[in-house]
């Protein structure tokens, strides 16, 4: 079976727009999270999100291309262009072996918005004719194609919150079993908008806090629901041997890959977390590692049933000794919940955790909560000599994904 490394990163994301600034702003325990911009708050319930800040998609696209695609295309793609800059795999592989997944929890649900507008206050007839390629959830996977000429599988991962990492693991699948020599794997999402918020705050998933600085508390016995992010993580994933032969630079590799189904509500995990601790332990199993130098990237959204079942998951899935040893952090006490992007971007900080030997803290998180007590690196970024990394994701449905990675040269 063949290996796969991790050779090229971008990103956008609340806490900045490239992946040195994301990375940087972790370390040091930065709250992405503020008061919404994006529209009126005054008759929501809900006061803050985590929305990217200062991007300008003409940087990556031209004039054309973002006129006529969504923002989470447009995350996505200058995300892609990082990514692929940073690897310089361009013109290294034949395009039929390069491939293209990028997860989306939604898709083009601003563009839904606005061409909805358009058909209530104008008529049918005003509606663009772009208005179903830029919606659909799987365009982001074919503007990269189309951008950087791949012509092997093409697809998203629609898997609500576990879409980024369930792309990234199918494509580390096709590079595995000979499918594809390199993948541009990921997930993007752009759902900061009066109807998502209006969705999430009627199911009583969102805290309604005012305070950014207590809105997102994975772990902590005050949390009180999610809140809302949006952005892109993208991957380069390449053939381990192909990488080395041509001396690329490789953050990590990736090992291992569980997808499971609870099978069991729409939205509330499984509360005896079976599931969650199967996409776990297979993800484990598979990486074949027996260290107990492993860095975990929770998906700890802040949620009062998510951080308790997910906690189970961990003890049931590496059982309880090894499970108090693993150094854990929710990052979305940063960047708060990306949605599609979620574990995407949370991949990018596991690959850089092994390589750059500091795990960024799960910040806020003062008050534990009595349920959820394993070692969830409170408050400051703890440095480490971390071998092995997971990153975990859970969806509505009842969808759970996990990743395994390998720092590189072991």
């Amino acid at each position: 079976m063949r290996r796969v490394a991790i050779t090229g990163v971008g990103a956008v994301t609340p806490l900045g727009n490239t992946v040195e600034k994301l990375w940087q702003a972790l370390l040091s325990g930065t709250c992405g999270i503020a008061p919404i911009t994006k529209f009126d708050t005054e008759s929501f319930k809900v006061k803050v999100a985590a929305e990217v800040k200062d991007f300008d998609p003409s940087q990556w696209m031209d004039k054309g291309d973002v006129m006529h695609s969504d923002i989470y295309t447009q995350f996505a793609i200058a995300a892609a262009c990082q990514a692929m800059e940073d690897s310089g795999i361009a013109g290294t592989v034949a395009p039929e072996r390069f491939g293209v997944y990028i997860g989306t929890g939604i898709g083009g649900i601003a563009t839904f918005m606005t061409e909805h507008r358009k058909l209530l206050e104008k008529g049918p007839r005003r509606v663009s004719p772009f208005f179903i390629p830029m919606m659909i959830a799987n365009m982001a996977s074919g503007m990269a194609a189309m951008r950087f000429g791949c012509k092997g599988p093409a697809i998203p991962a629609v898997t609500a919150c576990a879409s980024g990492s369930n792309a990234i693991g199918e494509a580390m699948r096709l590079i595995r079993h000979g499918y594809c020599d390199a993948m541009i794997a990921g997930g993007s999402e752009a759902t900061v908008n009066e109807l998502a918020a209006a969705g999430f705050s009627s199911m009583k998933a969102l805290n309604f806090t005012d305070d950014p600085r207590t809105a997102s508390l994975p772990f902590d016995a005050r949390r009180a629901g999610f809140v809302m992010g949006e952005g892109a993580g993208i991957l380069i994933l390449e053939e381990y041997e192909h990488a080395v032969s041509r001396g690329a630079a490789i953050y990590a590799e990736l090992t291992g890959y569980g997808s499971t189904c609870d099978a069991y509500h729409m939205t509330a995990p499984d509360p005896e977390a079976a599931g969650g601790a199967r996409a776990i332990a297979d993800a484990w199993r598979e990486a074949g590692d027996e260290t107990d130098r492993i860095y975990f990237n929770a998906h700890g959204t802040g949620t009062l049933l998510n951080d308790r079942c997910e906690t189970l998951a961990i003890k049931k899935a590496f059982g309880e000794e090894l499970a108090r040893r693993i150094a854990i952090s929710s990052t979305k006490s940063m960047t708060g919940h990306m949605l599609g992007a979620a574990g995407a971007v949370e991949a990018i900080i596991t690959a850089l955790v092994l390589k750059n030997g500091i795990a960024p803290p799960t910040i806020g998180l003062t008050e534990p909560d009595p349920e959820c007590d394993l070692d969830y690196i409170p408050l400051k970024a703890r440095k480490g000599d971390y071998e092995a990394g997971l990153s975990c994701s859970l969806g509505f449905g009842g969808h759970n994904a996990c990743l395994a990675f390998r720092k590189a040269g072991e």
